[in-house]
């Protein structure tokens, strides 16, 4: 079967898309958001830029990197001399995070996983709370990989959503991928996934058209009294 994904991790460029097999959209697609969701994979194959440095900067390690891609997130850690793990089904993005100077392992994020329970912060960049399609079923195998006191870093869904998909990769030519299960949420959705699985809101902000959440186990936040905050956003 052919590889879209895995052929645009290559060259660098897209058009790659998901293309939503159920639900079915039923609204207008005007809007580019129909059965054809585009994946932003020239910003993924590029070096970190200044947004996403503003989330390493929040990073204390070691860091786990949930659905690495092709790594630019774990070789900016590396460059940093921190300790950190990309983690991706894909085997070209395992072999790009390690061409990038990163460590990364082919799995997947519900497989057995080194150093479980000891990860000081763990990534869920780019959309990837959608893993499996049930954030909330993520969020607590994330909460079990993570140390006691741990963080985990989320970007959201830039606008207000939350959908349970089955979807496949497509390039322009049609050429696409196994079917699987993925997710869609924004900030207030995210937030509802981690409340039931275990973890409490540290703060949430935005930043170039994304926007991120830090959650931190709820009874290490509760015990060391970590409240709450929302940041301004650094694009208005």
């Amino acid at each position: 079967m052919a590889d879209p994904y895995a052929d645009a991790l290559r060259c660098g460029r897209g058009p790659l898309y998901l293309r939503r097999l159920s639900p079915a959209a039923h609204r207008d697609t005007s809007d580019g958001e129909g059965d054809l969701l585009t994946l932003d994979i020239e910003r993924w194959c590029a070096a970190a830029d200044a947004v996403d440095l503003e989330v390493l900067n929040r990073c204390a390690g070691p860091v786990l990197d949930v659905g690495c891609g092709p790594g630019r997130l774990v070789g900016a850690l590396a460059a940093r001399g921190v300790r950190c793990l990309g983690v991706d089904v894909s085997p070209a993005a395992v072999a790009l995070t390690r061409r990038r100077g990163g460590s990364a392992l082919r799995r997947s994020v519900f497989d057995r996983l080194p150093g479980e329970g000891r990860w000081g912060t763990v990534l869920l960049m780019d959309g990837n709370v959608g893993i499996g399609g049930d954030p909330v079923a993520l969020l607590r195998r994330l909460r079990a990989v993570a140390a006691s006191g741990s963080r985990l870093l989320a970007e959201a869904f830039p606008e207000d959503v939350d959908e349970r998909l089955v979807v496949r990769v497509e390039d322009a030519h049609g050429r696409h991928g196994r079917p699987f299960r993925w997710a869609r949420v924004g900030t207030a959705a995210l937030l509802r996934a981690a409340e039931e699985a275990g973890w409490a809101p540290v703060r949430r902000w935005s930043a170039g058209g994304r926007r991120f959440v830090e959650l931190r186990q709820r009874a290490t936040a509760a015990h060391d009294g970590h409240p709450a905050a929302t940041e301004r956003s650094a694009h208005p």
